[in-house]
């Protein structure tokens, strides 16, 4: 890393630890800083209260489009939709949690959890599951009815992941829980020791195959079996480098993403990388720091990385494909494929649509004007994602 840009972030890390950066305050604990998730701009040299630049100029070809929306309540960063088969779960900071038709966006139920919501939902077809900052894990049946409450060590980061009737529960203080989805009894708990300076991962895993996959600090990607805890593979997305704490962070901040074959995540301060499924091999690599996850169709991964451009690669072999920078200002939190285009979303809510096979900036959509939670989901041939504001929204390419 160059010397300037060492220093920058060494200044901005000491004006967060002394005079904060309008977020909430670190969780504690003497062997170990987690820096907030909800303003990352300080680690990449733009400050949280830099606005973005201006849209850029735009011949329309290919617009996404709303398909319906609905009102959730104020989010953060660790709340984000869970998809089932049949329904789309979301919650608010204030406890609100409602279920939704996936087609319509309908309103089906709304509850209040009685407690406020740190993360979540996480959810299968018949259990709803969401965190608090207090380390508390509140279960519902598919209908809002309360079924059980659970502790953990800390405070819940990320939504549970929620399989084969096991509630995977990730908590700051770097263990990971089993918890049994009939009565929220301890099941399996692994113990992670964290880096002493750290970006929470607000994101969470995926289950796939009976197993759990979730990115972790240190620029590690771990694959566990649901019902044991078992760690089937640990494999390397980035390997920390630097003089510094702050040099040397490169953590996995961003939902893997888990195919029949590979599994891929990218790393801040690291790289994208891409392992066999099974038994964790390494296939390949590229160097490209990120916060935003990794998007993918039948012919390409893309990645937004963390100076604002975003990036298309050769699924089998990691060669660059394209490189688009005219939303470089915008600062981008996220991208999904919908449809023949990439949609981004940046730091106002506008979702921007780029054509796949060239990255050619092609159309824009206007939400609420506040960013995403989280990366969007692909629901079909739609995108769904949270705003902060509190807007659930779905839209498809037009």
């Amino acid at each position: 890393m160059r010397p300037p840009i060492a220093r920058l972030r060494a200044v901005a890390l000491a004006a967060f630890l002394l005079g904060g950066c309008g977020t909430t305050a670190p969780s504690w604990n003497p062997m170990n800083w987690s820096i907030p998730a909800p303003s990352l701009d300080w680690l990449t040299g733009r400050g949280s209260q830099v606005k973005p630049g201006p849209l850029p100029a735009l011949t329309a070809t290919a617009n996404p489009a709303l398909a319906w929306q609905a009102s959730v309540g104020k989010a953060g960063p660790g709340l984000a939709p869970a998809i089932t088969a049949d329904a789309i779960y979301a919650a608010a900071t204030d406890g609100s949690l409602a279920r939704f038709e996936r087609e319509t966006g309908r309103q089906v139920w709304r509850i209040a959890a009685g407690k406020p919501v740190h993360a979540g939902p996480g959810a299968d077809a018949s259990l709803v599951v969401v965190g608090t900052d207090k380390g508390e894990v509140l279960a519902f049946d598919a209908n809002g009815k309360s079924l059980w409450t659970a502790t953990v060590s800390s405070e819940v980061l990320s939504p549970p992941i929620v399989a084969d009737g096991v509630v995977v529960v990730a908590s700051g203080d770097g263990r990971i829980h089993g918890l049994g989805a009939a009565d929220g009894k301890t099941k399996w708990l692994q113990q992670r020791i964290n880096p002493p300076l750290t970006v929470r991962n607000t994101a969470g895993g995926v289950a796939s195959r009976g197993g759990a996959f979730l990115g972790l600090p240190g620029g590690r990607l771990l694959a566990m079996d649901l019902q044991t805890g078992t760690i089937g593979w640990d494999g390397a997305v980035a390997i920390p480098t630097g003089a510094t704490e702050l040099e040397r962070i490169a953590d996995v901040v961003s939902r893997p993403l888990v195919e029949e074959r590979q599994t891929c995540a990218v790393a801040f301060q690291g790289r994208l990388a891409c392992f066999e499924i099974v038994r964790g091999g390494l296939l390949w690599t590229r160097d490209v720091s990120s916060l935003a996850g990794v998007a993918a169709d039948a012919a390409a991964y893309y990645v937004v990385d963390d100076k604002g451009a975003v990036h298309a690669f050769d699924k089998s072999t990691g060669a660059s494909l394209w490189k688009q920078e005219v939303l470089a200002e915008r600062r981008l939190r996220a991208a999904q494929v919908i449809g023949d285009q990439l949609a981004v979303l940046d730091v106002e809510g506008y979702v921007h649509a780029l054509a796949k096979p060239t990255g050619a900036y092609v159309g824009r959509l206007a939400t609420d004007g506040s960013a995403p939670t989280g990366q969007p989901f692909a629901v079909g041939d739609r995108i769904v994602w949270q705003s902060l504001n509190g807007t659930l929204y779905a839209a498809t390419a037009r």
